[in-house]
């Protein structure tokens, strides 16, 4: 019994952790960058809303909290599937709600400044984690193949598939960093670089990923055993994408808090 229950345990970490974006590392970059981009008065005002905690802290918290009955209605809004040949705009609307919707009204309703305390962290907390979601390319990938899921390849000899590659794996074999030396090896763009970088709308960011997103089901087939070659490729992708979500996210946090 203990075994079966160990078994089914391994199963469901499996399935969570293929479920979502970026993977802990990936987020806590992210929300790292974005802490050393707030204006004083947007840090001051996190720091309370957080408890004290950073942003950080809280960067993999949805993560967790999607599998809780509580925020089961969240599942839906770490992605928005868009399948070949199609755009985000041409694809049914889900109704339950994908990331894309759900950063748009996270940003109105903290900026909306009629929520209580409780409320205000909450939301807060989904939108740190949301805007790293939305800039993983698997998070704009086919319905049809649950976003790279049902995509088989290999990793360096292992089994995987497309999603659990481009969520944790990649990122893991781009640098043997922590999050704070991510930060500080990829956070270098001048001033008005990283303002460019910054620019535009939750709309226009997931445009931008679902044009990576596309070249990566081109770079990477069903049955591609992936090797040195490919995170080579890769890596300044991940490295990209991952400054844009930090730079993003801080535009954002001081446009409410600034």
């Amino acid at each position: 019994m203990k075994l079966t229950r160990f078994i089914l345990l391994g199963a469901w970490l499996l399935a969570v952790q293929g479920a979502f974006a970026w993977g802990q590392k990936g987020h806590d970059i992210t929300a790292c960058i974005a802490e050393c981009h707030l204006k004083p008065a947007a840090a001051k005002k996190i720091d309370r809303i957080l408890g004290g905690y950073s942003p950080v802290y809280y960067a993999n918290w949805l993560d967790n909290a999607s599998h809780t009955p509580a925020y089961a209605h969240t599942k839906t809004w770490h992605y928005l599937n868009v399948d070949e040949g199609e755009t985000f705009e041409s694809m049914p609307e889900n109704p339950a709600g994908d990331v894309l919707k759900a950063v748009e009204q996270l940003v109105r309703e903290l900026r909306s400044k009629r929520l209580t305390a409780g409320e205000e962290q909450i939301r807060l907390r989904m939108l740190i984690h949301l805007v790293g979601d939305m800039h993983c390319p698997m998070h704009l990938g086919h319905a049809s193949d649950l976003g790279g899921n049902r995509v088989s390849v290999r990793f360096f000899g292992r089994g995987t598939n497309l999603h659990t590659v481009w969520d944790t794996s990649l990122v893991e074999a781009a640098h043997n960093w922590s999050y704070t030396e991510w930060q500080r090896e990829i956070d270098r763009l001048p001033k008005r670089e990283a303002a460019a970088e910054a620019a535009g709308t939750p709309a226009d960011w997931v445009r931008e990923t679902q044009r990576i997103c596309t070249a990566v089901y081109e770079a990477t087939p069903e049955g591609t055993d992936i090797s040195y070659d490919y995170v080579a490729a890769q890596t300044p992708v991940i490295e990209r994408q991952l400054l844009r979500a930090g730079l993003r996210l801080a535009r954002l946090l001081n446009e409410i808090y600034g």
